[in-house]
């Protein structure tokens, strides 16, 4: 997932983060209010990574996501009315309850990535983008050019947490560019209680997990190794420490072991690797559309690192000490970031956090 230089553009709500609002909203639905909107919240400027700077006079109506990373935080925001299309749909039951009936109605405009004229014909007035580029399967291919979405009338935004993660300026430790997201995403929606109460929950889950394990020592917190097993085997691709993932990890509790690398990802080599000796390793795969095709990818993870002359031999592997957590709630702005944060603090700390 490499950056398109000068086109890392992203919604963050110029001037900084909302008020947060009261309620969690964990249960992962939107209030019955939440998607009307309030006119008297527009006009509403957004920056992309280079500061520049975009403005809303209202709210849009026919939105068209990338994947399934920003069609999530849209049905959660209560926004999915505004939805006509998107591209990487998120599988069958890969959400919960409602919000996956929800995604079910979103017009799927491609499994992968939206070809241009699609998209550009789609009727968008405003196209949602997770990534500056994409290479998950495949390249971007002929993608649109900035004056291409404007003659069509598209307003074209991306997640920051995730699409300027490589121009961060120091390591990521937190969760405040995806809370940045998620408020601006709100505000330009005009659903800004709700992402309120969206930062709240996720805030709240993470407070707990620091309060728990934040005692530990830097020195005697489990070591961590995020191998996505879709980027291939023959030469690993590492989270360094400008990646959402090192916020994920480090808030867990543990160290990811290639926090030392300046960037958002890095090929390695298992040399590298082996020379870490990871305490844990997570299984990361894409979702494949059902938790049957997902169990047989992290399967078949682990049986690779078991039979691969030279990563049977890591600790993790010979212990067994192994999380089955999936790639895109790892690395893209959402709100299971902070459900992972959940996950991992309670396999590393078994006892210790609730």
């Amino acid at each position: 997932m490499r950056s398109r230089v000068g086109r890392a553009m992203t919604a963050a709500v110029f001037g900084g983060l909302l008020a947060t609002g009261c309620g969690s909203g964990s249960d992962g639905t939107a209030s019955p209010a939440a998607g009307q909107g309030d006119p008297a919240d527009h006009p509403v400027t957004v920056t992309d990574c280079a500061g520049a700077e975009t403005t809303f006079a209202a709210t849009p109506k026919r939105i068209v996501t990338s994947n399934a990373s920003s069609l999530e935080l849209l049905l959660r925001l209560g926004a999915g009315d505004k939805l006509i299309g998107t591209g990487f749909p998120p599988g069958e039951g890969t959400l919960p309850d409602e919000l996956d009936a929800q995604a079910r109605q979103v017009k799927v405009l491609s499994d992968t990535v939206i070809p241009k004229e699609k998209l550009l014909g789609s009727g968008a007035d405003l196209y949602i983008d997770t990534f500056a580029s994409m290479n998950m399967g495949g390249g971007m291919g002929d993608a649109p050019t900035e004056a291409e979405f404007k003659a069509a009338g598209i307003r074209h935004i991306f997640l920051k947490s995730t699409a300027c993660a490589a121009r961060s300026k120091s390591p990521v430790t937190d969760l405040s560019a995806v809370e940045d997201d998620i408020t601006s995403l709100g505000a330009v929606t005009g659903t800004s209680a709700r992402a309120a109460e969206l930062v709240a929950g996720m805030r709240e889950k993470v407070d707990a997990v620091r309060k728990a394990v934040g005692g530990t020592p830097e020195r005697k917190r489990p070591t961590y190794f995020f191998f996505d097993y879709d980027a291939g085997t023959k030469q690993p691709m590492a989270v360094c420490n400008r990646q959402v993932a090192n916020a994920v990890i480090t808030l867990a509790g543990a160290r990811n072991v290639f926090a030392d690398c300046d960037g958002d990802y890095k090929q390695v080599g298992w040399e590298d690797v082996i020379a870490k000796n990871p305490d844990w390793i997570q299984l990361a795969v894409r979702d494949r559309g059902s938790e049957a095709a997902n169990d047989k990818a992290y399967d078949e993870a682990r049986e690779w690192l078991g039979t691969n002359s030279a990563t049977k031999g890591l600790k993790a592997v010979e212990e067994g000490r192994f999380l089955r957590i999936g790639s895109e709630r790892t690395t893209i702005a959402g709100v299971a970031n902070a459900d992972t944060v959940e996950k991992i603090a309670k396999t590393l700390y078994p006892g210790k956090v609730g």
